[in-house]
């Protein structure tokens, strides 16, 4: 079985008529330049926001990793504990 391959001749594309150029003056919107929005800068969470002090004591805000023993802080979720070092979790009790 042989398929035979009929070639397609390029038609010419149908000649336009040549339209009157019409002179339409564009007026485009200047751009309006604002001003640059002022960034805030963010408060840096530091060594502070880790301890509260009282009576010259410190006490631990948040509880430190078991695996990694401590200077190693947990992370504060809604629902849980977590290590950033080692990933470790641990929940809280829910109250009912």
């Amino acid at each position: 079985m042989s398929k035979k391959v009929v070639k397609k001749e390029a038609t010419p594309a149908p000649a336009e008529e040549p339209k009157k150029e019409e002179k339409k003056e564009e007026v485009k919107p200047q751009k309006v330049e604002k001003p640059k929005a002022v960034k805030k800068k963010k408060k840096e969470k530091g060594i502070h926001a880790l301890y509260k002090v009282e009576n010259d004591k410190a006490t631990r805000l948040r509880p430190t990793c078991e695996r990694c023993g401590p200077g190693y802080f947990m992370a504060n979720h809604h629902d849980r504990y977590t290590c950033g070092h080692c990933g470790f979790t641990r929940y809280k009790q829910s109250e009912k």
